[in-house]
């Protein structure tokens, strides 16, 4: 097979062998749709790119994208008067949908497999199997409509696939240049990232023992409701001037808009976690933000489909009284640290690590080992995107983005803003074993209030 898996596309593989680990977004177009129109668009473009059937090998961490035309169902949902509802449906039901042999797409008819799998079912790929990594549904609202696309998470990181959006949606409306070429499927895995930061990893090693003492003071996550691993979508949106509040305010302090975001997630979750104010040791709670390094390993996304990603962990006590300026510097001065020494680069060393022990684990202690040696409560993952929408080649607009992130074996929620023009999307998908949806809105609430307050 031609493509090798970096480190963080491994450990996805590994969280999706119990459930699937995938992600949604949906790009609000501007006109009326055409059915037929869009469904040419679709696979046009997948067949052009190549990336509309994959074949993986899991045990060598190694996939191949299969060539030949595509065909993809698209399927067609009418809005009825409330288009976030419909939305929010069904991308907790595509969150929840595995990939596998029997998916979507095939080059000689029509799609099969459809159907939501029962909850806890896996996705089920035999070696060289092609499947179809990507699904494509719409939802007609009259005067515009919304174009979504569920995908197979370690294929590819949001910028890749906001990207791919654009693409589909300059052929549909025919603004996409002739000569733009097809993708690199197959890029660079993270080898040459770490030998260009040979020094910076080395250091490094050095302050490991300090980042697993930081993830030993955090307070793990509970699961009162069972072990199920369903996924469940919420979703809110902060008006402009709120969203501008937030942009005021990180420059005021001196922080970026992910540091003060991570600080309103704890100040949001804080009140539900207070079993932790007792503890002597693990009385912290860390939140696990997610860092593209895209710009050291690849190109720009319509030029690389992938994923370049990695995480790191930051973590508070966040006391009754703090102020939200003070657990924004707070954070900040961690965040710093973690990109001036490119500590990042432990954390894929750790996942690394990780995939070793894997294969001596039982069933039960692969359960265990992401929640106890990285127990965050909750991830971040922003994205700018009409930033990234904008530098694809097309005329067309996005008028609003919407995205989900399965939240894995890890965090029991995972926030994703989406930023476009004045206005800021963020979905919120959580673990129902975890958390109802009383508590969930409540999280939301604190976290909206976090930013009226900035605004005012």
């Amino acid at each position: 097979m031609k493509g090798r898996l970096n480190v963080f596309q491994a450990a996805m593989l590994r969280w999706r062998a119990t459930y699937p680990y995938n992600a949604v977004h949906v790009a609000e177009l501007p006109g009326p749709l055409d059915a037929a129109r869009l469904s040419n668009a679709v696979d046009g473009y997948l067949t052009d790119a190549g990336i509309g059937k994959l074949a993986l090998d899991l045990e060598r961490r190694r996939y191949e994208y299969a060539k030949g035309p595509v065909h993809v169902d698209v399927a067609i949902l009418q809005a009825h008067g409330d288009t976030l509802a419909v939305l929010e449906r069904e991308m907790e039901r595509h969150l929840n949908a595995g990939f596998g042999e029997d998916g979507p797409v095939s080059s000689d008819g029509p799609s099969r497999g459809t159907d939501t799998p029962p909850r806890g079912a896996a996705n089920e790929v035999s070696v060289g199997a092609v499947f179809a990594p990507l699904r494509f549904f719409a939802v007609d609202s009259g005067a515009s409509f919304h174009l979504g696309v569920a995908y197979d998470h370690f294929i590819a990181g949001g910028d890749s696939v906001v990207a791919l959006l654009k693409a589909i949606a300059a052929r549909y409306d025919g603004s996409l240049p002739a000569d733009l070429g097809a993708p690199d499927t197959y890029p660079r895995t993270y080898a040459k990232l770490f030998a260009s930061n040979a020094l910076a990893f080395y250091i490094g090693q050095y302050m490991l023992p300090g980042m697993l003492l930081r993830a030993r003071r955090a307070f793990r996550p509970l699961y009162p409701h069972g072990d199920d691993k369903y996924n469940a979508f919420a979703s809110f949106e902060l008006p402009p001037h709120v969203h501008a509040g937030i942009v005021r305010a990180s420059k005021a302090w001196g922080v970026t808009r992910n540091d003060l975001m991570l600080a309103m997630m704890l100040c949001a979750i804080s009140p539900e976690v207070e079993g932790r104010r007792g503890a002597t040791r693990r009385n912290e709670i860390a939140i696990a933000s997610v860092i593209n390094l895209r710009d050291q390993v690849a190109g720009s996304p319509h030029r690389a489909f992938g994923q370049f990603l990695s995480s790191f962990l930051v973590s508070h006590t966040v006391p009754p009284d703090i102020t939200l300026e003070a657990l924004a510097r707070d954070v900040h001065a961690q965040t710093e640290r973690v990109k001036r020494r490119k500590l990042y680069l432990q954390t894929l060393f750790l996942i690394a690590c990780g995939g070793l022990a894997w294969r001596f684990m039982t069933p039960e202690q692969h359960k265990q080992m992401d929640a106890k040696n990285y127990p965050v409560w909750g991830g971040l993952s922003a994205l700018n995107v009409e930033a990234i929408w904008n530098g694809v080649p097309g005329n067309t607009p996005v008028l609003h983005y919407l995205r989900a992130v399965s939240t894995g074996p890890i965090a029991p929620i995972v926030v994703a803003p989406a930023s476009v023009g004045d206005r800021l999307h963020i979905g919120v998908t959580y673990r129902t074993s975890a958390f109802t949806r009383e508590e969930i809105e409540r999280i939301n609430e604190r976290f909206m209030t976090c930013a009226r307050r900035l605004a005012a």
